[in-house]
């Protein structure tokens, strides 16, 4: 079975850190020189991670570390429950009731916008 991560692009991060390893085998003797070159301008023209590592086949660690694949998809976004949209038009229509069955005062207005305030910074809270 093939390795899916092998057809993962890489970049420049990637394309640094093997030819410092590679410098690190030419330290050690276990390739020359011309290889090294012939290594090396591989390297520079390597788009995915199965490229990179088919230089090192014939190696032995340290080799070229990879960081884990980031998520193709970002995560879905918590799903809104249905009542969380209607709790200020609910206030407010109570507010009108209250209004115009026990309270004359229109100061009980002030509370909607009250109402949309504190709901709105408790709902930023939890997400």
């Amino acid at each position: 079975m093939s390795d899916p991560t092998r057809d993962i692009r890489i970049g420049d991060t990637e394309r640094n850190q093997a030819l410092q390893v590679l410098g690190e085998h030419m330290s050690a003797g276990r390739i020359d020189i011309d290889e090294y070159g012939e290594r090396s301008a591989k390297i520079s023209t390597a788009k995915t991670r199965g490229e990179l590592m088919a230089l090192f086949y014939d190696l032995p660690d340290p080799r070229p570390q990879f960081a884990a694949p980031m998520a193709m998809y970002p995560e879905p976004a918590r799903p809104a429950r249905r009542w969380e949209a209607n709790v200020v038009p609910v206030a407010g229509i109570a507010v009108v009731l209250v209004f115009f069955f026990l309270v004359k005062n229109p100061l009980i207005f002030l509370l909607v916008p009250a109402v949309a305030i504190l709901w709105a910074q408790w709902n930023g809270r939890r997400r």
